[in-house]
């Protein structure tokens, strides 16, 4: 596992990644979310810990852009639960099924990549794989050109 990023955010809203020394977009943040590397964002001025408000910051704009991972009446079950004695048995529950439900779908892919061992399919969903990196790293490499542009402005 990789080292814990430190993030601090200023007064002016901008996120500062000390670990590279530069300014990065909640786009950036949630790419280092995704890739499973470790964060903390702290508020600049106070040292407070709003990892979460970050975090939370994320999936708004996630959920007001495409499709909504959360239903109407997830959210408002949310709600309901925060603040009650249910509540840290809400919270176990939503974290044992995300678990579960990230074991289930690691264990799918392996079964996946078994099943496919030694057929001319393993082929194909290797280049398939090897096609894709390529193209995730050719859309960071211009989405970090233009972040480069945007500052030199």
């Amino acid at each position: 596992m990789s080292q814990e990023v430190l993030i601090k955010k200023y007064p002016n809203r901008c996120l500062y990644d000390t670990s590279r020394s530069e300014y990065v977009t909640l786009d950036q943040v949630r790419a280092m979310v995704v890739a499973e590397v470790p964060i903390k964002v702290l508020e600049q001025k106070t040292g407070e810990d709003i990892t979460r408000t970050i975090l939370m910051q994320i999936i708004m704009e996630q959920e007001s852009d495409g499709q909504p991972m959360f239903t109407l009446d997830m959210l408002m079950r949310f709600i309901r639960h925060n603040g009650t004695e249910a509540q840290q048995q809400f919270t176990d529950f939503i974290s044992g099924s995300m678990h579960m439900f990230a074991e289930q779908q690691a264990e799918f892919a392996d079964n996946m990549q078994k099943a496919l061992k030694g057929t001319p399919m393993e082929y194909w969903v290797e280049m398939g794989e090897k096609q894709m990196k390529a193209w995730q790293d050719m859309q960071k490499s211009l989405l970090a050109g233009m972040q480069d542009s945007k500052e030199k402005k």
